[in-house]
């Protein structure tokens, strides 16, 4: 869902009127994702925070990740998410 999730970025930047930098990062291994708390992918953070509500504090998670949105899994978080994280920091 890596190239899904960044199409999706793609678009929520410009229609918030935001330029930001992108930075892909390859985790590779166990060790990598422990290291750099990540939760699966795709995850999108935005000014190193995860963009979905409430899962700041989970373990660390090396392997495929689901969102669950309204009941569903999905394998991309929603753009309201990265949209409501963009504005936050906006806001700052």
């Amino acid at each position: 869902n890596h190239a899904p999730a960044m199409e999706m970025i793609r678009r929520v930047l410009p229609r918030e009127g935001i330029e930001a930098q992108v930075v892909p990062v390859n985790v590779q291994d166990v060790e990598t994702a422990t290291n750099l708390r990540f939760l699966g992918s795709p995850s999108i953070r935005v000014n190193g925070r995860d963009i979905e509500p409430g899962r700041g504090d989970d373990p660390p998670f090396f392997g495929c990740r689901t969102y669950n949105v309204l009941g569903k899994t999905v394998g991309v978080p929603p753009e309201e998410w990265l949209a409501d994280a963009l504005r936050a920091v906006s806001h700052k």
